[in-house]
């Protein structure tokens, strides 16, 4: 396994562990996968992956998917997460990933 497909691997696996109604940014995923310095590979990762939950990703700043909007704000809000003009409220890092909530 090169350090590259390491990477990915480790990046769908902290992806998958985002529990329902847990919101990271894609900084995040990128820091706890060990490359902080790679939060655009977190998106390319998303949009080739099937079976991810991608709603749960958002910008540093709470900001949904661009183009996918009403789909992102449609599912997190089923899991009870609060969206207001295209950004999470009160985005936090979840407890899924090892912080308090």
């Amino acid at each position: 396994m090169t350090l590259a497909s390491g990477f990915v691997a480790r990046m769908r696996e902290v992806i998958a562990a985002l529990a329902e109604g847990d919101v990271a940014s894609y900084g995040e995923i990128a820091a706890l996968a060990g490359r902080p310095e790679a939060p655009r590979a977190v998106g390319m990762v998303l949009a080739g992956s099937e079976g991810l939950p991608w709603w749960r990703v958002v910008t540093a700043r709470g900001r949904l998917v661009p183009g996918q909007e009403a789909e992102q704000a449609r599912r997190l809000r089923r899991e009870g997460v609060p969206v207001q003009r295209g950004r999470v409220v009160g985005f936090h890092r979840p407890a899924s990933l090892g912080a308090p909530r």
